[in-house]
């Protein structure tokens, strides 16, 4: 097996990337785009009359010429450096150097891992099956519509760019240009170019969701009759989940971004992934954190050796983050309200579904219970399909609000808020009914979180010069470069870090539960704690770009033989080898659902006598001096040995010269022995001398 990382991503809003070749077929494991690039570009225009930005530039420094040290400090970006043109997707790098044709699979993990995937789906080579669960694959199309909905609106802004490649590119390499903007366009090495491509159309959207196989929550599939392939949920979000599979070779899991305890989603199912050979860990999420570790690798220690398996779920199923979150969704609310309370107005860009939903809810609630009256504003072009579509799959939703659906109640309380006018959906800012119902202060959540594109550029310039507003961010833009050209800016602002993934201090445990033989650790993760301390199972590190190479775990392939015809063969027990059994049967080897299966009908060959016809298989080797001397009991009285040493690395070989009754040769190695003789009934006798000394069948 081998793991290629080709991507690490940066958080939920850009998840890794991987390419396995597992059993001969290649699988690749997510697709998603780096939204945060799109920060380079500028959503207004230049004449729009704003001051410098007090935002420093992110660069390193160049100890060695203190002359342009201080020439990069004076220099501060102001909105002038932005690009001034229709935006590019940043994908994963080298996606228009990939050979497609030699992808067979493709496992999306999340929503956010699809929205890259119609650039590979849109190339006529590309042939390969794409998994993803039910909820993923329409949460993720709704995504990706409403990313083309937003970008045609700026393209209407801006006008479209004519040229095959992005003639902006030429301006960002001179030296004036601030190497922040350098470094995403180009990237640390200068070799990202390539990854930047124009956005797709709706009709690619659809073409690619043509070649989607839905699966359910634990649905086997089998691909080609030889990988078995299960998504189980990951906790992260809706639909969102971790891959099991199995093959002829043993078994792997895939843990990408989890959480143990959902207050909307399906939990993290773990035990579900319990016993695979292989573990691939994923989730980058603590990159992304603060997250101290300096007692991380002293806490492995403490996993006492004693503990049975429930007591360490136990201990994985601790609720204490989730209790964290609800905090911190109760906080977003109370600074909204309070805004609301002194006359602003709230703008939420954030677009995780889970976190919306639990605002949406959260906020409706909290207003019910004030004197205050302001609406609450969706504003999004997929908003009433989104939200109507997370009350219609049940199964990945976590127990609680599972429990809503069967008593007869909604998920969502989402519902009844806009059934009572409390919620108001509407697919654009320039929405009629908008206009007629608009009043503030409001509370508004808008696309897009990059604050480049959607409602929220307009809503931003809007309310930037007020101090009562309020603007909710999520952690995975730089809030920095995010609000350069709206600056300077009067609103308050709340950047949220919301639960994402795996704590480590939990990892040992988890990894404890699983039990996997093998388990594949980021090297960057593995810096942070240590897990080669846990003696009971393998640790292999891989790296961003590079191909690392996983040991067989099994020498030997199972083969499933079926009852009715392991009882009909005809077993004999070898000499040469102890407590070891051969029988002979003809048929074929087939791979049918991941397992090597013997279809046979039993050979019965007879002579013409009505005897059993002699063996043509024998197992093991012939040792020169025994045959020899079984050669002379059957009258062949006149021969010699001669060994035979090998050249460039050819086998050894044993050769018994024979001269009496007539003459020929016998060579014998570890791989065969082969008679030369042109005497018909000498070739019969020794064919019988070494039948006497081998297991024949």
């Amino acid at each position: 097996m081998k793991l290629t990382c080709l991507s690490k991503g940066d958080g939920f809003q850009y998840p890794p990337c991987h390419m396995l070749n597992l059993s001969g077929f290649r699988l690749l494991i997510d697709c998603p785009l780096d939204l945060s690039a799109i920060t380079i570009f500028s959503p207004l225009p230049y004449d729009v009359g704003f001051e410098a930005s007090e935002y420093p530039p992110d660069v390193p420094l160049d100890a060695q010429n203190p002359i342009q040290k201080k020439q990069k400090l004076a220099r501060q970006m102001t909105p002038d450096d932005l690009v001034c043109a229709e935006p590019w997707y940043k994908t994963v790098k080298a996606l228009h150097l990939w050979d497609v044709s030699l992808i067979d699979i493709v496992l999306i993990s999340n929503p956010m891992g699809l929205l890259g995937l119609p650039f590979l789906t849109q190339n006529p080579r590309f042939c390969a099956k794409i998994y993803m669960t039910e909820a993923t694959a329409r949460i993720g199309q709704l995504m990706m519509e409403d990313l083309v909905s937003m970008h045609m609106e700026f393209r209407r802004f801006h006008g479209p760019e004519d040229s095959r490649f992005p003639a902006w590119t030429k301006n960002l390499d001179g030296e004036q240009v601030p190497s922040l903007l350098k470094k995403v366009v180009f990237g640390e090495k200068g070799d990202d170019l390539g990854s930047w491509m124009r956005l797709y159309s709706l009709d690619d959207i659809k073409s690619c969701m043509k070649k989607v196989q839905a699966v359910k929550f634990a649905e086997e599939v089998c691909y080609n009759g030889t990988l078995i392939i299960k998504a189980l949920s990951s906790g992260l979000d809706i639909g969102a989940c971790n891959w099991l599979i199995n093959g002829p070779n043993g078994s792997l899991s895939y843990v990408s971004d989890s959480i143990f305890i959902s207050h909307h989603a399906k939990s993290f199912d773990f035990q579900g992934l319990k016993g695979a050979d292989v573990m691939i860990y994923s989730d980058f999420s603590c990159l992304q954190t603060a997250e101290t570790t300096e007692n991380d690798n002293n806490y492995i220690s403490t996993i006492s050796s004693d503990k049975n398996d429930e007591d360490l779920a136990a201990s994985l199923l601790d609720n204490t983050e989730s209790l964290e979150e609800v905090e911190k969704l109760a906080f977003v609310c109370s600074c909204a309200i309070e805004s609301a309370g002194a006359g602003g107005s709230t703008l939420i860009t954030i677009t995780r579904i889970g976190i919306v939903l639990q605002l949406l809810e959260l906020m409706s609630n909290s207003l019910d219970t004030s004197s205050l009256k302001v609406p609450i504003f969706v504003i999004s072009s997929v908003a009433e399909e989104l939200l109507a579509y997370t009350n219609t799959i049940p199964e990945w939703l976590c127990e609680q609000r599972q429990e809503k659906l069967i008593s007869g109640e909604p998920s969502f309380g989402h519902l009844k808020f806009i059934k009572d006018k409390k919620i108001h959906l509407f697919p654009a800012i320039h929405s009629p009914n908008l206009i007629s119902n608009w009043q503030e202060p409001c509370i508004i959540f808008a696309p897009h979180w990059s604050l480049r594109l959607g409602p929220s550029v307009q809503l931003l310039q809007r309310w930037r010069g007020d101090p009562k507003s309020l603007l909710v961010l999520e952690d995975g833009i730089s809030s920095g470069l995010g609000l350069l050209p709206f600056r300077p800016i009067a609103m308050k602002i709340l950047q949220c870090s919301f639960l994402s993934g795996i704590r480590l201090q939990k990892l040992p445990t988890l990894v404890s539960v699983l039990r996997p033989k093998i388990v594949l650790v980021p090297d960057v993760v593995n810096e942070r704690i240590n897990l080669t301390a846990m003696k009971t199972v393998s640790i292999l590190n891989y790296s961003e770009n590079k191909t690392s190479r996983v040991p067989r775990i099994a020498n030997n392939a199972e083969v499933e033989i079926m009852a009715e015809l392991a009882t009909k063969l005809s077993w004999r027990k070898l000499r040469q080898v102890e407590n070891f059994g051969i029988a002979r049967l003809k048929g074929e080897l087939v791979m049918e659902d991941g397992k090597h299966r013997l279809v046979s009908g039993l050979e019965q060959e007879e002579s013409s006598s009505g005897k059993k016809a002699r063996p043509l298989r024998h197992w093991g080797s012939v040792a020169p001096e025994t045959l020899l001397d079984a050669l002379m009991k059957i009258g062949i009285t006149s021969g010699s040995i001669e060994d035979r040493r090998g050249e460039n690395g050819s086998e050894d070989k044993s050769v018994i010269h024979i001269t009496n009754p007539s003459s020929g040769l016998i060579e014998t190695s570890e791989n065969g022995t082969a008679i030369i003789t042109e005497d018909e009934r000498l070739a019969s006798q020794i064919f019988q001398a070494i039948d006497g000394i081998l297991d024949g069948i």
